[in-house]
């Protein structure tokens, strides 16, 4: 039994009968179990109760056992002093408030059926289980499963809206250089994207406003910026680079110590460093307003058209530098544009129209729609349970169920949850 599971019972009233009675013998009427607390201080806040046809209001403490007022210290936090009722599994000491009063107790084990009590004990069982309820997965209603989903997108929205805004601030404010900043970084996916990010924090955006004009000037900085500039000549190609970044490197003062170097190891050829930052290079170079297009654009295939980014044609017989490989030409494709769709465009379009008080849920909710899922070993895992995963707001959607919901074992704050304790 977890304190957890008490909340749950008080919060929805899961209880078998209305006719409730303190350990005194008290009649207990609940006209509002309160608001939910999830920090310090009382669990519940402003409950409204009535106690033998006397109405309080205040807020109500929960524990598995009375004692625990006092193992947790209440006695002396003020913060208690305006409780109305003690609500506890198992009543087991009296507990006195500042003016030597017992307290109200609600003993809730008298009143909760065994068939709730059954169905949390299979929820939470010790055996080691991949989530919680995958032997009940597929039996969720399709209607909740699909309204949890969209909840928990926008939910892992807000989230990243947050550490948008923390960046934005270090950008004093300045929209587009934080999208080139989250662009560079999700070029990078996961093996460069710290590295990409510090190659873009390490530039003021400015100069790259002075590069953008020549796709060669805006190679040779981000090349030059990343390091990869520092060995001998392989080509001419790379000479020119060079000389380009030694002459940046003087005129705008430019210093690289900070940045993290980029990796090769165990990428495939197409996300390779090289073409990755040509082909930012050349994304910008192309589209001088990239973030205004960004926001005034709303269909994937809008989105298509403006990340048609190609490398410079070096990289069409490239991999790296001094490296001939058979020509091909290294085109942004559409499976990497819907990453950066996901990771990049829908949050930076949330967190702008959050700034300017706007809604734009739907419009949002129809982008990541039209985008394909995410392939990863959560959205296989719920796909294996049952099919959940049919597109990118559902693919974020399960990640976020996944770590902030099932890995914590949060359970009773989970609609699949409630659904499933529910039905007693």
């Amino acid at each position: 039994m977890k304190e957890d599971f008490l909340h749950y019972v008080w919060k929805y009233q899961k209880l078998c009968t209305s006719k409730l009675h303190t350990v005194t013998g008290d009649e207990v009427v609940v006209i509002h179990p309160g608001q939910h607390n999830f920090n310090s201080g009382p669990d519940f806040f402003n409950a409204q109760v009535k106690i033998n046809d006397q109405l309080w209001a205040g807020n109500v403490e929960l524990h598995l056992k009375s004692s625990d007022w006092y193992a947790h210290g209440h006695e002396t936090d003020i913060a208690y002093d305006s409780i109305i009722l003690h609500v506890v599994w198992e009543h087991d000491s009296d507990v006195f408030n500042k003016n030597q009063e017992t307290y109200d107790t609600l003993q809730l084990k008298n009143y909760v059926k065994k068939a709730a009590l059954k169905s949390y004990d299979t929820l939470f069982s010790t055996e080691q289980k991949w989530i919680n309820c995958e032997s009940q997965f597929h039996t969720v209603h399709g209607f909740v499963l699909e309204n949890w989903l969209e909840r928990l997108y926008f939910e892992r929205l807000e989230q990243k809206s947050e550490q948008i805004l923390q960046q934005l601030a270090q950008n004093n404010n300045h929209w587009e250089a934080l999208l080139f900043q989250m662009l560079a970084k999700n070029f990078g996916l996961k093996v460069n994207g710290e590295s990409f990010f510090s190659i873009a924090s390490s530039i003021d955006f400015s100069i790259v406003q002075k590069c953008r004009t020549n796709v060669f000037d805006l190679e040779a900085l981000l090349f030059g910026q990343a390091g990869l500039l520092e060995k001998e000549p392989t080509d001419e190609y790379f000479k020119i680079l060079q000389l380009k970044y030694t002459y940046l490197t003087h005129k705008f003062q430019l210093d690289n110590t900070s940045v993290i170097a980029p990796k090769f190891f165990r990428l495939r050829p197409p996300n390779f460093p090289t073409l990755r930052l040509s082909q930012l290079a050349a994304l910008y170079t192309e589209k001088e307003h990239l973030f205004s297009t960004v926001l005034e654009s709303k269909t994937k295939e809008e989105f298509y058209e403006i990340f048609n980014a190609k490398a410079t044609p070096y990289w069409n017989t490239h991999f790296n530098f001094g490296v001939p490989a058979s020509k091909r030409g290294k085109t942004l494709t559409k499976n990497f544009i819907d990453l950066l769709l996901i990771n990049t465009v829908i949050p930076i379009k949330f967190c702008y129209a959050q700034s300017q008080n706007k809604d734009i849920s739907e419009e949002l909710i129809q982008l990541a729609a039209s985008v394909s899922k995410e392939e990863n070993t959560i959205v296989h895992g719920f796909n294996t349970l049952r099919p959940s995963a049919h597109n990118a707001m559902d693919s974020q959607a399960l990640i976020q169920l996944k770590n902030k919901y099932c890995d914590l074992k949060k359970c009773l704050d989970c609609a699949v949850g409630n659904s499933l304790l529910n039905r007693t």
